[in-house]
């Protein structure tokens, strides 16, 4: 992900109850997208076929596992592109990490997200509290092979 790409994923703004994803909610999370340093090798930008970018992959390589973060342009969510998106976004891991396992978070409020991580073979685990954005949410862990 280049800077121009990692300024327009800032300033992406959700519908509520989804601002909980903009990234101005949490500083040290938009500080981590915002460096070049960090963000090489770990955060992928994903364009639709007229070069508009359409989303990201944060990719976090932990043995085996690769911890997978995302994120759909605002204006794309609720349409049914999430399953395909997800599975590119993993079929793109495979190929680059070669990991046996796929983990991500989801908050627990997010049931749109945990339906289409569950549609492409993400099952739950852990529930936790998280301290992020200025408070403490309820997080589901859900993993899939790779």
């Amino acid at each position: 992900m280049g800077e121009a790409e990692a300024r327009e994923v800032a300033g992406w703004h959700y519908d509520p109850p989804y601002t909980f994803y903009d990234w101005a909610s949490d500083g040290d999370d938009l500080a981590l997208l915002l460096n070049a340093k960090s963000r090489k090798g770990r955060f992928f930008s994903v364009f639709e076929e007229e070069d508009e970018l359409a989303g990201f992959f944060e990719y976090q390589v932990e043995g085996d596992t690769v911890v997978v973060g995302l994120g759909l342009r605002p204006e794309m969510t609720g349409h049914g592109f999430g399953a395909e998106f997800v599975e590119q976004g993993l079929e793109f891991a495979r190929e680059t990490f070669g990991p046996k396992e796929f983990r991500l978070a989801v908050a627990a409020f997010n049931a749109r997200a945990i339906r289409v991580y569950e549609r492409v073979g993400f099952t739950r685990g852990r529930t936790y509290d998280h301290e992020t954005n200025g408070g403490v949410f309820r997080f589901v862990e859900m993993t899939r092979p790779a």
